[in-house]
């Protein structure tokens, strides 16, 4: 997401890894190498920090199957480690420095979840691998909701901000609860009425809004689209700045007369202390992976908007939203 665009001023107006082995190659040689060129990488692990069935499961096991299926690594043990927002899984990366065999899946709400959580892990000491993708978000509700678009449920909400719940997959100061916050903002609701329901992950979000738990849904679309195929869900609106090539019928915040636009973005950071033939490991790994047909063929599917950077230029942008979101949740009182 591009911090920048998100807000300030309308807020202010309202491991199971492995210790110490590196990611080796199937090579004969202890090491670890880059993996460009020789055999693929082996006994990868990539975490993530919530529950299975959320944005950052689906992007990591699309990544981990892309990468297995086009030989760039081999088997990549994919594991969930849920809890605090994705601050549990931010300081088991932390503590497992110079484990070169690890990853981490997460985006601007494990960057938000570290303030408002007050972890002692920060972002600040991990190692940036990759950045991926960018990611529109979603109002959506359940099938059976009376609210059939997004005025009709804006309305409703500005009746009764505390009594209709939003449920977002995100700890406050994540991007699921930064986009109702900001949304309530835009349609002239005080942002500290709204009644706001955490869940860890969308894997958590989907059954309360299926089960009726909340009134509505805030997150990315791409967790939602299964359930709009099978008709469980309808998604009245979606924050990006053109409507998504996966849900052509679904109108944009703007054209809906709401002035507001919002972009969640997500990537992938490794433990403190890697080599740098650790690090090169896991950054050609990504690059290989992005570069590949079956990759792109994910992005169009899943509407994700590709934002590949890697190293050092990951770095710059986390170190930027990082400030950003600090910045924004002071503000908020939540950090």
């Amino acid at each position: 997401m591009r911090l920048h665009r998100i807000a300030l001023g309308a807020l202010v107006a309202a491991t199971l890894a492995l210790t110490g082995c590196g990611a080796t190659k199937d090579q004969g040689s202890g090491g670890a190498t880059s993996s460009g060129g020789g055999a693929p990488a082996t006994g990868l692990q990539y975490m993530v920090p919530n529950s299975p069935g959320g944005g950052y499961d689906t992007t990591a096991r699309t990544a981990a199957q892309v990468m297995e299926k086009e030989k760039i690594t081999g088997s990549v043990q994919v594991f969930n480690l849920p809890g605090a927002g994705g601050t549990v899984g931010l300081q088991r990366v932390v503590n497992e420095k110079g484990n070169g065999k690890l990853a981490m899946q997460m985006g601007l709400g494990v960057v938000g979840a570290a303030y408002t959580q007050k972890s002692q892990a920060k972002l600040s000491e991990t190692t940036p691998i990759a950045k991926l993708i960018e990611e529109a978000g979603a109002i959506v509700v359940p099938k059976d909701s009376p609210y059939k678009d997004i005025t009709a449920l804006v309305a409703a909400w500005k009746a009764d901000p505390k009594g209709l719940a939003v449920g977002g997959g995100s700890s406050p100061g994540g991007p699921d609860h930064l986009l109702p916050m900001q949304l309530a903002n835009a349609v002239g609701i005080d942002p500290k009425t709204v009644s706001y329901v955490s869940y860890d992950g969308g894997g958590e979000l989907l059954p309360a809004l299926l089960g009726n738990k909340i009134a509505f849904g805030a997150s990315g679309f791409g967790e939602f689209l299964d359930q709009v195929e099978a008709g469980d869900v309808r998604i009245l609106a979606v924050t990006s700045a053109e409507r998504v090539a996966a849900l052509p019928d679904v109108p944009t915040l703007k054209e809906s007369g709401i002035d507001l636009e919002f972009t969640n973005w997500r990537g992938v950071v490794a433990p403190p202390g890697l080599s740098d033939a650790d690090k090169a490991v896991w950054v050609d790994a990504f690059t290989k992976m992005h570069e590949s047909a079956a990759w792109k063929a994910e992005l169009e599917k899943r509407g994700w908007v590709d934002a590949f950077a890697t190293g050092d230029e990951f770095g710059t942008f986390l170190t930027a939203q990082d400030a950003e979101v600090a910045k924004i949740l002071q503000t908020l009182g939540l950090a």
